[in-house]
């Protein structure tokens, strides 16, 4: 029964996430109790993730490693550097500013190679590209925010690396000791289940940022509504400047690095950054949930058409 019930939750996803979120906006108190899951809630889907993720594959799949390393070093450590000057040649020295640069400094959403598969590019890049720069961030958007670009995020750069270590290591050490346990046809087997028990994971997190939306919303409208355009303004800026550089490279593999790119992890921030952290930087950080789930379905008509070929 659980496993049906969990393989259900993997076909429904989209539409549990979406309420997940609705609900989260509707209860405030709801959201509140489900805001101190957030920690444990991105690590269980971390590790959930990472169960499914082929590593044997992963392996055959870094065969440019040029290429990759490219990708990598522009996505951790270019992007936010460039982030960081447009914001201030743009004025936002505030939290909105220091939000874009955090953001720009995050790893891509474990997401990515789904939506990639859903607009017509390259799953497999995609998926490169998330695994890895999940395993760099701790090790780059520390040093970069913290210290190179010297955002006040109330934490201090070595705290900050060790809480995202550990949110990221200790998923993958757990997954690999459920692989080892399981077996190879056994996680096959529960795949789909896998699959559901992830969304679930994140309709827990999608009710768990709305905490404090609906509140600020009806304080400050104006507020929130500069701030979610200013999350969509980052999106598809990432988004496009990426495909740009690495245009030469194939307008195929541009688009994708731009999908991913574009697509950064605000949840491992809102997991490790402590509570004495400017409230308006967290909201951006929350506010930038809408536009990476809304967004590869807006681009959707925008890629088949610069695909030059029929809807994915």
């Amino acid at each position: 029964m659980i496993r049906r019930f969990l393989e259900w939750a993997a076909r429904h996803g989209s539409v549990l996430l979406a309420l997940s979120v609705v609900v989260g906006f509707a209860v405030p108190p709801l959201a509140a109790a489900a805001r101190a899951l957030v920690t444990p809630v991105v690590a269980a889907l971390l590790t959930l993730v990472l169960l499914r993720i082929d590593f044997a594959r992963l392996a055959a799949l870094l065969r440019r490693p040029v290429l990759i390393a490219s990708m990598l070093a522009w996505m951790m450590l270019a992007a936010p550097v460039l982030a960081h000057g447009l914001a201030r040649l743009a004025g936002l020295d505030g939290p909105l500013g220091a939000g874009v640069v955090v953001i720009s400094a995050g790893c891509a959403i474990t997401a990515a190679p789904a939506f990639a598969r859903l607009v017509g590019l390259d799953a497999e890049i995609a998926l490169v590209l998330v695994v890895l720069s999940t395993l760099l961030v701790p090790f780059t958007a520390p040093p970069l925010a913290l210290g190179l670009l010297g955002l006040d995020l109330a934490i201090p750069v070595g705290a900050l690396m060790l809480r995202l270590a550990l949110v990221v290591g200790l998923p993958l050490l757990a997954s690999l000791a459920i692989r080892r346990l399981a077996g190879p046809e056994r996680l096959e087997c529960w795949g789909a289940a896998v699959d559901g028990a992830a969304v679930l994971t994140v309709c827990v997190f999608g009710v768990a940022v709305m905490d404090g939306v609906q509140t600020r919303l009806l304080a400050e409208p104006l507020w929130v509504a500069g701030g979610l355009a200013l999350a969509f303004l980052a999106n598809f800026g990432l988004n496009l400047v990426t495909a740009l550089v690495f245009a030469p490279l194939g307008r195929h593999l541009a688009l994708s690095a731009g999908l991913v790119a574009g697509n950064r992890n605000s949840a491992l921030y809102l997991a490790v950054l402590p509570a004495a952290t400017e409230p308006d930087i967290l909201l951006f950080l929350a506010l930038f949930q809408v536009p990476l789930f809304l967004n590869p379905f807006l681009l959707r008509p925008v890629y088949d058409r610069l695909r030059g070929g029929a809807p994915a």
